[in-house]
């Protein structure tokens, strides 16, 4: 397979990285911010300035929809164009999917030590598998094996509307409404999704760390929020985890999925996420994991072409 470039776009920042034979080129992953570009365009130059690198073909994961071609980020004002792409770089190829999806591409390319247990489970191994993304903002994909391959289809189920729950959450729904009328789940569950769930429940601004690590303490508001976060995560996660019957095991990713990590043994968590009536025996037995592999989208990514051009 031809040198190739992979990237994650982010809303914050993006990785760069060069393949070679269907790989990362070993030391060529670059970590970028976002607010040091005007757009994706002049960070792609730079960087194979840098490289002096010519890629013939270009897949980028990112994180928005992605349509005919062309994708719009949700959380920052960037729009990318794949045959623009293609002009400006030289490349013959160029595949823009969603970030998520990339993700998912990644899983049987990881190394088993960055995919840490949190329930063993057990997995059933022909099973569909479902990466779900808790960072700037939130959103799932579904691996399906299909042969020696992997099918990872679109998704952007972080706009998709919260459940109806218990007292507590119900009210932070309802007032969160006033603010966003969908009341998509992603607006809970991210990282500005927590703080907005705080700001909500109690009137306090505070940010995410602040939120954590205060929560720490034994009691307070901020264990109350996290307390209610972990019930509205359970729920989210066990709606879309059964709709797609993800019986090979969910995987976990982003900042804020590190940092929830250690509290998903909690029963606010465990019971909403297993709460499906006779289904529960199917909801107990699928796995959870975290990948803690910062370039697993540019992974995925390589594989994507690696199918492609194969």
């Amino acid at each position: 397979m031809a040198e190739g470039l992979v990237a994650d776009v982010g809303a914050s920042h993006t990785r760069l990285a060069q393949i070679l034979d269907g790989a990362l080129k070993p030391g060529s992953a670059r970590r970028f911010l976002n607010a040091d570009f005007p757009g994706v365009l002049p960070m792609i130059a730079s960087y194979l300035d840098e490289q002096g690198a010519r890629p013939q073909a270009i897949c980028a994961g990112v994180a928005g929809p992605v349509r005919a071609g062309t994708a719009q980020l949700t959380n920052l004002d960037w729009f990318m164009d794949g045959a623009e792409i293609a002009r400006t770089t030289g490349a013959t190829e160029v595949h823009l999917i969603n970030d998520l999806q990339a993700q998912g591409y990644a899983l049987d390319d990881l190394d088993p030590q960055s995919i840490i247990p949190i329930f063993a489970g057990q997995p059933d191994p022909d099973g569909p598998r479902m990466v779900l993304g808790l960072g700037t903002g939130s959103n799932i994909a579904v691996v399906h094996r299909v042969g020696a391959d992997l099918l990872v289809p679109p998704a952007e189920a972080g706009h998709s509307g919260l459940p109806h729950l218990g007292g507590a959450a119900n009210a932070v729904i309802a007032a969160l409404g006033a603010e966003v009328p969908h009341k998509p789940y992603e607006a809970l569950l991210s990282g500005s999704g927590l703080m907005r769930l705080h700001r909500l429940r109690c009137g306090a601004s505070l940010t995410a760390p602040e939120i954590l690590g205060q929560a720490e303490q034994a009691g307070g508001d901020c264990a109350e929020t996290l307390t209610l976060f972990l019930e509205i995560l359970g729920a989210v996660m066990g709606n879309l985890a059964l709709t797609h019957m993800a019986t090979g095991g969910v995987f976990l990713i982003g900042g804020l999925a590190r940092a929830m990590a250690p509290m998903l043994n909690a029963p606010e968590f465990r019971g909403t996420l297993t709460a499906k009536g006779p289904y529960r025996p199917i909801m107990e037995a699928m796995p959870l994991h975290l990948i803690t592999d910062d370039t697993a989208a540019l992974i995925g990514c390589a594989r994507y072409l690696r199918q492609r051009l194969k």
